[in-house]
């Protein structure tokens, strides 16, 4: 059971790196259009901890995932997409919080 479940998180973590800042994807989106940078930089917070666990796999066993991202887009990228993903900071971990705290009894 511990082994499938390590499996599934895997699965999970790569699913969500594939939208993460520094991919083909990505770097297109940032320079689509307003609403396009903002809730691309919404984007890139919320799976900033998964982002950063990428980073640090790829970082100590390079090669070991598919394809190389960063943490923040730095391509193509403006005052928009910086007020997304600081929205992204402050607002998913706090809706997740929230969401937390009601279902406890």
């Amino acid at each position: 059971m511990k082994l499938l479940l390590q499996g599934v998180c895997l699965a999970m973590l790569l699913a969500v790196s594939a939208c993460a800042a520094g991919t083909a994807a990505s770097q297109e989106a940032a320079q689509s259009g307003v609403l396009a940078q903002l809730v691309l930089g919404f984007w890139h917070a919320l799976i900033g901890p998964f982002t950063l666990i990428g980073e640090i796999i790829n970082e100590l066993a390079p090669g070991a995932l598919p394809w190389s991202f960063r943490f923040y887009e730095s391509r193509g990228t403006g005052v928009v997409y910086d007020v997304g993903f600081f929205l992204g900071m402050f607002t998913g971990p706090s809706v997740i919080w929230t969401g937390s705290r009601r279902r406890a009894p």
